[in-house]
């Protein structure tokens, strides 16, 4: 992977953190962030050694969208031209092979709300707050918040947030089924790393499949979805994870699964 200016990228053991990092501007996203995170993602997706991605923000805030003051400056370089294909984040943290968790640990709006709902996960710190916020900035949204964010909670709360643009909080976040979990500020990293270390523990196979169980159904009928299933459980089950996995269970052990 390559250097980076406006995040942090590092993988270990399966993992892999994504680290939004302009804390000095909360977060911010410029054009730079959003080109730099675009090929960050196609690199990880591609990656068959990264098992789990995870996203946060350093310092305070996850992303709390636009930063504005940079793209009103009329100061771009060429570094920083706007590449349409940088607005597929949401889209491949959504369908990458990988299990994709949001960890809010501030304030996340805009496009930065936008990347948490693609995640497969969201947890967030007891102070977060989120909002879609873009009306406020007379722009009627990126980041395909209209596809994802009415499977997460419903097609009339993601209107009502859409065109209120209300703050919420963390609490009422997990209210409606947008994140899975809050956690008190001061607990919030060690309780992501527990569950990221439930999850890394599991079968890589079982693990990748059943991501892509989700992605497939939702772009199929049910009869065809459950004949694509079927057809990779009885691989699963032919596996050696599987066998390892059995026997542990009458063992009464933790499974030792081969890394891949």
């Amino acid at each position: 992977m390559a250097d980076y200016d406006t995040i942090l990228y590092d993988v270990q053991d399966g993992v892999a953190t994504l680290t939004i990092n302009r804390p000095d501007q909360f977060n911010g996203m410029n054009v730079r962030m959003l080109n730099e995170t675009y090929d960050c993602l196609v690199g990880a997706a591609a990656d068959p050694g990264v098992r789990i991605l995870v996203l946060t923000g350093a310092g305070r805030a996850f992303c709390p969208g636009a930063d504005l003051k940079a793209s009103s400056s009329g100061t771009l370089g060429e570094r920083d031209r706007d590449d349409k294909r940088s607005y597929h984040v949401a889209r491949i943290l959504h369908e990458m092979p990988a299990l994709t968790i949001a960890a809010i640990n501030g304030a996340c709006a805009g496009a930065g709300f936008g990347w948490a709902c693609g995640a497969d996960i969201r947890v967030a710190t007891r102070s977060a707050n989120f909002a879609t916020a873009f009306l406020k900035v007379a722009v009627a949204g990126d980041m395909g918040v209209p596809w994802s964010l009415p499977r997460l909670v419903g097609q009339a709360k993601a209107r009502e947030l859409s065109f209120l643009c209300e703050k919420f909080s963390a609490d009422e976040a997990k209210a409606a089924g947008f994140v899975a979990r809050v956690w008190d500020d001061d607990a919030f990293r060690g309780e992501v790393a527990n569950m990221v270390a439930f999850l890394a523990a599991q079968s890589p196979l079982a693990l990748k499949t059943m991501k892509a169980h989700y992605v497939a159904a939702e772009k199929m009928e049910f009869k065809e979805y459950l004949e694509l299933e079927t057809e990779r459980h009885h691989y699963l089950v032919s596996s050696d994870d599987f066998r390892e996995a059995a026997r542990a269970f009458v063992e009464k052990r933790a499974p030792k699964f081969a890394p891949r």
